[in-house]
């Protein structure tokens, strides 16, 4: 059944990025509708229950691009800032590294520095400082739109050289360092700043959060420098109310823009003719018209799962075949009595490189990791535990008995810290890789729809020469975190695809 209503733009997917996209798209008048196969919007910011209790699933803590949150003036929808809160690095020998980037607690991360390094300590505040202004430089390429490699005209080359005067106004030292900073890997980066080791791997923890990589990966200087900008330096930012906050601001908001949004609403194929998008077919069969298609879905399953590799160049199947997503990381959510005793804050432990390394070297033989790299968060009595690495693909084990082993490890390694953990808890759910493919869509579990790595990040990012959002399928755009400017929570992606639509159509 194809409905004669016809929309200016289908959006598939109402996570954050579609629905940023949607709003900016809405409020320039286009008829906008946002179907969602879950029934709730948010996507990764949605929220789940454990036993009749509200919590995040995925993301502790959410951030919009400022310009975003002012474009569509989420503050008179419901948006709330998130409060900043301390980085607990955790040690074996019970001693605690407790890291701030603001100013206000400087003097107190100083000295918690101070117990493992006099000179550290002395460093730490012009790290932080070096620190801000590269992710002032990575905000300004995230909000520049990248263009199709070689094809720049003056029209794409004027943002381009307005990003690179913003590099050159970092000044000669810290230029050279930007540029440097993205093809280190963590050890090598972090060897250049400190010489404590509880210091170095806190930080470096930070840089491979979320990614299938090891602290002596290359690259992971660029994926710290990632972080720290979508954080806000190297705790989560968390928001009363929780991350869906964010979802509920972007929705109101959508609807008072005029949008339209559907839930339970899978789209089951984005419709082709003569290698043009004309609108959606439904799991149910009911067919809807659209002048142009936006997908918010990952790249990988828009456009092998949604369109389909018969409707596309053969060559470009190959590329995005070799889209790397690696998910490797699973997250145990426990409801406990509140008498867990962690104190509020990002947790993390990760006391030496070499542990960080000896998790991700599990990930890439199939393995779930025995002394895993955790973050662990808390908001009232439910405790969020990050797990790295527990593979996608595991090798001589499945998930259903692989599950309980990664309950136990993370359990055991948090509760040598905090011995009233485990009498605490009264409900465990777990969420690996698979859970995320079959429940949120992410193909191979991952997050970031594609690694953030050296060769998928800006022009090359979902592939080369496909930067600006376009397919090869005119009128179907792709919006979401696999695009430059996604992996972690900004809607950048989305924000982007947007005005690129406008722009064209003014």
């Amino acid at each position: 059944m194809t409905t004669d209503k016809k929309y200016d733009v289908i959006v598939v997917g109402a996570g954050h990025n579609g629905l940023v996209a949607a709003n900016y798209l809405a409020k320039a008048g286009r008829k906008v509708l946002v179907l969602e196969r879950r029934d709730r919007a948010g996507g990764q910011l949605s929220a789940e229950e454990l036993g009749g209790v509200a919590f995040d699933p995925l993301h502790p803590g959410a951030q919009l691009r400022p310009d975003i949150v002012r474009d569509l003036d989420l503050a008179r929808h419901g948006w709330v800032a998130g409060a900043s809160a301390p980085y607990i690095a955790l040690q074996p020998d019970g001693r605690s590294l407790v890291l701030s980037t603001k100013d206000v607690n400087l003097a107190a991360t100083v000295e918690s520095i101070r117990q493992f390094s006099e000179n550290d300590a002395q460093r730490w505040p012009d790290f932080v400082a070096f620190m801000d202004r590269a992710a002032v430089f990575l905000d300004a390429a995230y909000r520049t739109p990248m263009p199709r490699l070689p094809h720049v005209g003056f029209e794409d080359g004027w943002p381009l050289a307005k990003l690179a005067w913003t590099l050159r106004r970092l000044g000669g030292k810290d230029m050279f360092r930007v540029i440097r900073m993205m093809s280190m890997s963590t050890v090598e980066f972090t060897e250049e700043w400190f010489e404590s080791e509880p210091v170095r791997a806190a930080i470096a923890a930070v840089g491979i959060h979320g990614y299938t990589l090891g602290s002596m990966s290359a690259g992971t200087g660029y994926t710290l420098m990632h972080n720290w900008l979508h954080r806000g330096g190297l705790a989560h930012r968390q928001i009363a109310g929780g991350s869906s906050t964010v979802t509920k601001a972007l929705v109101a908001a959508l609807k008072a823009n005029g949008g339209q949004l559907r839930t339970s609403a899978g789209v089951e194929r984005i419709v082709i003719e003569k290698m043009r998008a004309t609108g959606v077919r439904l799991d149910s069969g009911e067919e809807l018209l659209a002048t142009t298609v936006f997908s918010a879905a990952d790249p990988k399953h828009t456009l092998l799962g949604l369109v389909g590799a018969p409707e596309l160049p053969t060559e470009f199947v190959w590329h995005v075949q070799s889209i790397k997503m690696r998910g490797s990381l699973a997250k145990v959510h426990l409801r406990t009595d509140g008498s867990h005793g962690l104190p509020a804050g990002t947790l993390a432990i990760a006391p030496t490189l070499k542990d960080l390394e000896r998790a991700y070297d599990a990930a890439k033989y199939g393995e779930i990791a025995q002394r895993p790299y955790l973050e662990v968060t808390t908001a009232g009595d439910i405790v969020s535990i990050h797990v790295q690495s527990a593979p996608h693909k595991l090798r001589g084990l499945d998930w259903h008995d692989a599950r309980a082993t990664v309950e136990r490890i993370a359990i055991d390694m948090l509760a040598a810290q905090f011995p009233a953990l485990k009498a605490s808890i009264r409900e465990t759910r777990t969420i690996a890789a698979p859970d995320l493919e079959r429940e949120w869509g992410l193909t191979e579990g991952d997050l970031s729809h594609g690694q953030p790595i050296l060769d998928q990040m800006f022009f090359m990012r979902p592939l080369p020469g496909w930067s600006n959002h376009a397919t090869p399928i005119d009128a179907l755009y792709l919006c979401g975190n696999g695009m430059h400017g996604g992996a972690g929570i900004s809607g950048a992606p989305g924000r982007n695809a947007a005005q690129m639509l406008l722009k064209r159509k003014a």
